[in-house]
């Protein structure tokens, strides 16, 4: 990421709700989720609340970058969901093969990955600043429902925290969807740019980045080629990740709490800005 991009406006999202599923590998009967928010996760709720259909080019949106921030992590869940059972054969699941499957075999057991309770804040920044401000314009009035990895996992609100210049200064600082704490918590940051440059790294945070911040820790496939239900395609991707220990005192706690202290944090930066 350019610093001018890095500076210019950018898009904060808070991404929160009962269930999210962020999926990077689901085949067939096995739903995984990743542990943060992906690309093509947050692309596909842009699109949607852009009003563009399934197959119309993202690429525009997949220029922008993301880094993500892991306000409480939550917790791993697996359901079990069952497609078939008591139907007669017609109205079961087709193999591969075009075929039936025998009566005893016409239930199909279908496991899928959720976090619960999870939060995190988001940032999208990127050199065209007309294409964000339309995004945040539209994630305050979404052409079709947006949802967190999945159609079954809505977001609670606000989704759009605001479009506010030096995107990553305010993803340090903003308040953390977490209970409070008397010590300095561990955080965790994941981008598909380099995080040892972040901005205004407070001195909490044990210090300054080292060479590992700066590489990546993995690949990750979930950059959007295409869309369209029939051809899915992805892109390889690094995978940036970088834990910093931040004050206690951003610790703002859940629901209400949290709320009244985000607008109080918008309101003092109301000036350098488009918030809600």
């Amino acid at each position: 990421m350019s610093t001018a991009e890095s500076s210019g406006l950018g898009l904060l999202l808070h991404l929160s709700g009962p269930l999210q599923s962020w999926g990077t590998h689901s085949r067939f009967n096995e739903r995984d989720t990743a542990p943060f928010p992906t690309r093509s996760g947050i692309i596909g709720l842009l699109a949607a609340c852009l009003g563009r259909r399934r197959g119309e080019p993202v690429d525009d949106l997949a220029r922008l970058s993301l880094t993500t921030r892991t306000d409480r992590p939550g917790i791993l869940l697996r359901d079990l969901h069952t497609v078939g059972g008591g139907l007669p054969a017609k109205a079961t699941v087709t193999t591969a093969e075009g075929k039936k499957r025998p009566p005893a075999q016409g239930t199909l057991l279908s496991h899928r990955y959720y976090l619960a309770d999870a939060a995190f804040t988001a940032a999208l920044t990127g050199a065209n600043q007309a294409l964000l401000t339309e995004c945040a314009q539209a994630l305050n009035c979404p052409h079709w429902p947006p949802y967190l990895g999945r159609r079954s996992c809505p977001p609670e609100g606000p989704l759009l925290i605001g479009l506010l210049p030096t995107p990553l200064h305010h993803l340090l600082a903003l308040p953390l969807a977490r209970s409070p704490h008397r010590n300095a918590v561990s955080v965790g940051f994941h981008s598909d740019t380099p995080l040892d440059h972040l901005p205004g790294v407070p001195s909490a945070a044990g210090g300054s980045a080292t060479a590992n911040d700066a590489a990546p820790v993995s690949e990750v496939t979930d950059d959007p080629v295409e869309l369209s239900p029939n051809r899915r395609t992805y892109r390889a991707r690094p995978l940036y990740r970088r834990a910093l220990a931040l004050p206690a005192g951003q610790c703002k706690g859940l629901g209400a709490e949290y709320l009244g202290a985000l607008a109080d944090y918008l309101t003092t930066h109301r000036t350098e800005g488009a918030a809600l």
